[in-house]
C-alpha cells in the first residue's frame, strides 16, 4: 500500500497495481532526461503542461523504479493503462503532485 507521506502513489499500470514513487534519485534521473539544472527548474517544467508521450513514459518509469521495479522507459511505454493517454497524464500528475505538491501540477 502507498505511502502518501513518503510521496508514494499506486496506480493500475500494465493490469497490475503497482507503487511509484519519486526518489532522490529518481528525480536526479529525470533532471538528466529534462535538461533541468536543478529541481525547481524540473518542477517548473512539469508545472508548464507540455509533456509529451515520451516525457510521461520517463516520468512514470522513474517512478516504477524509484519503487524498486526494474523496468525501462520503453517497456513503461509499452504497458497499457485504463483512459489511454489521459489515464497515462493522471498517473504522472498524481506522482508529480505527491512529490511536489500540489502547486506543481
Amino acid at each position: 500500500m502507498a505511502n502518501k507521506h513518503r510521496g508514494e502513489i499506486e496506480a493500475e499500470i500494465g493490469g497490475q497495481r503497482r507503487t511509484l514513487v519519486l526518489t532522490l534519485g529518481a528525480l536526479a534521473e529525470l533532471e538528466s532526461a529534462f535538461g533541468a539544472d536543478d529541481l525547481v527548474a524540473l518542477a517548473q517544467r512539469f508545472g508548464s503542461g507540455h509533456l509529451s508521450a515520451r516525457d510521461l513514459a520517463r516520468i512514470i518509469g522513474a517512478g516504477l523504479r524509484g519503487a524498486g521495479e526494474a523496468v525501462g522507459d520503453d517497456e513503461v511505454a509499452a504497458m497499457t493503462v485504463a483512459g489511454g493517454a489521459t489515464g497515462y497524464a493522471m498517473i504522472a500528475a498524481e506522482l508529480i503532485a505527491a512529490t511536489f505538491g500540489e502547486a506543481a501540477r
